[in-house]
């Protein structure tokens, strides 16, 4: 642990921090094999990973306040350094507590915000919140997909929608139950997001990695 003088937060020593993406997440993100750390792996990155599960844009729980809220307080540690790409995942707790779009569509452009002064040079991804299609019963979660979208165009984020894709990629059977993956559902959609993460422009650069 390092206490940054430049803003007095204390930060990790990673040791190889510009080759790692920092993924901020819920409980879709906290497992080892989670689909989104699959996804960063196959492009080159090692992954470290904050938040935590109950958590979103505006969703708290007892242990961790919500991403801007966690990330003010030290609820969680992000690195000193420079990683090369951030990724904020999240969004279905919010869904399922219903905050409202100005809420979730605020906390997430100050959390942003807050990211892009701490990390100028890095490049900063949304993944959004997985849900079946809307036609299909995807109800608050694939509304607040959409409004993530519509966050990261204005904030000129890569934008990843998954608001339909436990339907688009028939991963129904390989829930937990009726939110979280099995291990199978994981390496699935952390395959199809790793190729959208590739052809997006975010594969980890053979140049920048000696």
């Amino acid at each position: 642990m390092y206490k940054n003088p430049g803003d007095n937060r204390n930060e990790i020593i990673l040791a190889d921090v510009r080759h790692t993406a920092v993924l901020i997440g819920d409980s879709q993100s906290q497992p080892d094999g989670s689909w989104p750390r699959a996804a960063l792996g196959s492009i080159g990155y090692k992954v470290y990973t904050v938040g935590r599960g109950g958590t979103g844009f505006v969703a708290a729980t007892s242990e961790a306040g919500n991403y801007i809220d966690a990330l003010q307080r030290g609820d969680w540690v992000l690195p000193y350094g420079a990683p090369p790409l951030i990724v904020l995942q999240g969004g279905g707790n919010d869904a399922a507590r219903q905050a409202s779009d100005e809420q979730i569509s605020s906390n997430a452009n100050r959390l942003i915000s807050a990211l892009r002064k701490r990390y100028p040079l890095a490049k900063i991804a949304i993944i959004g919140t997985l849900a079946k299609g809307a036609n299909a019963g995807g109800g608050r979660r694939t509304e607040v997909d959409t409004l993530l979208g519509t966050v990261a165009a204005k904030a000129g984020a890569t934008f990843f929608s998954v608001g339909d894709w436990i339907t688009k990629y028939r991963v129904e059977g390989d829930l937990v139950d009726g939110v979280h993956l099995n291990a199978a559902g994981h390496a699935k959609l952390g395959a199809v997001l790793g190729a959208d993460m590739a052809a997006a422009g975010l594969r980890l650069a053979p140049d920048n990695a000696d």
